[in-house]
Order: C-alpha cells, then structure tokens, then sequence
C-alpha cells in the first residue's frame, strides 16, 4: 500500500452489534491492518491472487484486539471511504473515484410490463396467490442492518476480515487451496464451453442460453440456509454471465448467495459476487478480496448474512438481481431489487465480456468432496428436490436477458440441465406473473446417489 494511500484517510467508522451502532475514531493501526487484509488477496498489477501471510496478520490483530466485537452472526463491518476500497489498488484506477451511475438501464416492453401487474398467481399453474418477499429497492435484508443504520454517504459498508478468516486462509493454502477465490478447474455447464465440470468436484443443476449476444441478465431468487457437510464444500445460487472458451481465456461475471463455512466461517447464506478473465486460474475473487469490482452502494455489504430468509412451508423470501453492460462506458453493473445499485466490474478487467457474454445461466453450484468415498449430503438450494414445489424448493423465476438496444426480454430459449439428477435436479416452465421459471436443487446424497 503506498504512503499516499494510507496518509489520505485516518480513521474508519465501525459498524457492530448487537450493540447499538456507534461511529469511532479507530487508531491508524487499525486501517493499516484492515487494508493489509483485504488488499492481501491481490497483486498490486492485474488482481491476481496472493497468499495471505496469517503470521504477521496474527502480530497485527493482537494489537487491536481490544477494538474488535462479534455481533451474533460473527461479523463486523466497517465504513470505508469509496476511493479507498480493494478496487482501487489497481494500477488502472488508482486514483480515482467510482463513476456515476448510468444514465439509461435495461427497460421490459409496455406489453411484459401489464402482464405481470394483472397477475397474482406464479404461473406454474394452481391459481394460488403467492407471496414472495424482497424489502423492496435493496431487494434483500442483511443481518447487520438490525441497529438500523447504514454507512455515510461516500463509504462503503465492507466486512472485515477476522483472525478466524485468516487462520481459514492459512489452512485453505495448506491443502492446495486459494482463500477467496474458486478453485482452479471449475466447469461451467451448458452449450459451447461445457466440459466435465463435476470431474473437479463441482456439481450443477442450471437454466442457460448460449449460441446468441447477451448484455445482461436478470432473475428473482429465494434464499435459502443450504447445509453444508464440510468447511471444503460450498453451496450457491447465482447468475453466470460468461464468455470465451475452457483455455485459460473463460470470462465469468458471477452473482448470488452463497454458503461456504471456509470463506465465511459459518453457515449463514450471505450476498456474493465473483469473476475471473482466466478460467478460475489467477484472476478474480469473492467479492472485495482483490482489485475489481468497484462498489458504490453505501448500505450492502459484499458476503454479509442475509436476514430473514425462506423457511420450509413458510415464507418466502427472493432477491432480484440484475447484471448488465452499460451501453455507454461499457463497465458491467450489478443491480438489486427495484433499483438499488451495487457496484460494477471495469469493462478493462475482461478480454472477451469486455464486448459481451456468449452464455447466460442461472440456478445452483455445489462442491462434491465425497467424503469417506461417497457423495457428499451437501443441500443445494433448499435441499429439496424440484417435484416438492413452491415453499419447499428453491426456484428462479422472471428469468430474462439483456439484448443489444438494452432491453429486458424473457429467457424463451431457456435449456435446463443437472449434472447428477438423482442427487440434484431441476424442472421448470413458462407462467403469467412469474414468466420464464425453474425449481431446482436436492439433498445430495440420498437411496438414489450414493
């Protein structure tokens, strides 16, 4: 971190519970920390990954042990100032602040627009009135809100990294891994870049169009608390937009909620984003830990807990998600809800999305260990297989993409695809409110996989 950086700011506003939330000078040590941190996980040239040093952290931490407290869910967050998050450490946007917002989004047509407002029934047939939930413009509640309050005008909320995080991180690299980014070998599934995904222990059960020109894409899913088995294994649901081939030049954007007990330290479903311009193999990461995603929302934190989420036979509660290319400064925005903004990936930090994506997808992702030789028990989505049905399976509905005059158009063309069916699986259709829909997921091993 150069002398400019840490010089141009003095203190950051900490934000815990469950204590009311209080705004505190936090001593120069503290920000040293903090950055080194977040900051570790790239290269000061292009965002690549770089191993944490848990050692000299640890010495770090101990210091200021005495400023740190544990809201129930284990996080802290803290008010960084927006020109001084992980993004702009990278030589191309040092020095800057983040851009304006665009000035034109991605419009449905009148007529997709007065469908869905007439309708009050999810489309799968039955007739039955739904009620999805999503707090509106956010589009999601997260955990840390409980005090409420948010982050000043001109910082962003950021989850700090913890001494459990890094002695994670030291184990992660003890067995091969990379904290905070995927590993190395992922597949994506669907048309032209598929290839054995699950021969690297990734497993799906997705919705995707590929063969066309894709902007965007967009889709509400609900959240679940999927049971992870084993602090090496993950379990998501997002939205892929991608690009390239299976070389080392794969584009991915990448958006959702994630369960991952070796990234976050617990089992909580928590708000994420990913990309990488190599295939998973040097670039990219979870949300701020490298030099990339530009967020400049001051109320979301990337890999917070969301609060409250679906419950079996209960309530229902779904995140809107939007990803799409700015026509004008060509950077690819993230959008919750009904308008909130989160952020964007800089159009420079692809080769192939720097244009457009090939391929849309959407649905869920699990990590496959197969501990003691068999499949694991991780869930995905609700755990629940997609014959159970609304209230009880995870699904995606108002699938749509972004076409090239930056409109919302449903996802007609839509192919649906699972690895394993007997061990995850999914089922969709075509409705009134919910427009183009899939359920999906499963229990993982189960009679049928073994």
């Amino acid at each position: 971190m150069s002398s400019t950086l840490m010089a141009s700011c003095c203190f950051i506003i900490s934000y815990k519970r469950p204590r009311p939330i209080i705004a505190t000078f936090v001593p120069f040590l503290l920000l040293l920390f903090f950055f080194a941190v977040v900051v570790a996980a790239s290269s000061s040239s292009n965002g690549t990954a770089a191993a944490l040093h848990p050692g000299e952290e640890l010495l770090r931490l101990e210091r200021v042990r005495a400023q740190l407290a544990r809201s129930p869910d284990g996080d802290v967050i803290d008010c960084v100032p927006s020109h001084l998050q992980p993004a702009f450490e990278h030589p191309r946007l040092r020095g800057q602040k983040p851009e304006e917002p665009p000035s034109a989004r991605p419009t449905e047509t009148t007529r997709r627009r007065r469908r869905r407002r007439r309708s009050h029934a999810h489309g799968g047939g039955g007739g039955e009135h739904r009620e999805e939930e999503d707090d509106g413009e956010h589009g999601l509640r997260q955990a840390w809100w409980a005090a409420g309050e948010a982050c000043p005008e001109g910082t962003i909320p950021v989850r700090r990294t913890t001494e459990a995080d890094l002695l994670r991180a030291s184990s992660a690299a003890a067995a091969g891994g990379r904290f905070g980014m995927k590993p190395r070998g992922v597949g994506v599934v669907g048309g032209a870049a598929r290839r054995d995904s699950t021969s690297s222990g990734h497993e799906h059960a997705v919705g995707y169009m590929s063969g066309g020109q894709f902007y965007g894409a967009k889709a509400s899913l609900n959240v679940w608390p999927a049971k992870v088995a084993s602090p090496a294994e993950f379990s998501l649901s997002q939205i892929w937009l991608i690009s390239g081939s299976f070389g080392n030049d794969l584009n991915t954007i990448e958006a959702g909620w994630q369960v991952s007990p070796q990234l976050y330290g617990d089992n909580n479903p928590r708000f994420f984003t990913y990309w990488t311009n190599d295939a998973y193999q040097e670039t990219g990461c979870y949300n701020l830990h490298c030099s990339g995603f530009v967020q400049t929302n001051s109320r979301i934190a990337m890999g917070a807990a969301i609060s409250p989420i679906s419950s079996f036979a209960g309530r229902q509660f779904d995140i809107t998600l939007l990803i799409w290319k700015d026509p004008k400064q060509g950077h690819w925005w993230l959008q919750l809800g009904s308008g909130a903004l989160v952020g964007y990936w800089p159009s420079f930090l692809f080769s192939h999305l720097g244009a457009r994506a090939d391929m849309a997808q959407f649905g869920g992702e699990v990590v496959n260990t197969r501990p003691s030789g068999s499949h694991t028990p991780t869930q995905m989505g609700s755990g629940r297989f997609p014959g159970e049905g609304y209230g009880r399976a995870a699904y995606f509905r108002n699938v749509q993409v972004v076409d090239w005059d930056n409109n919302l158009i449903p996802a007609a063309a839509l192919r649906l695809l699972a690895d394993h069916p007997a061990c995850y699986d999914i089922a969709g259709g075509q409705g009134a409110a919910w427009g183009r829909y899939f359920y999906y997921g499963g229990p993982g091993r189960n009679a049928r996989c073994p």
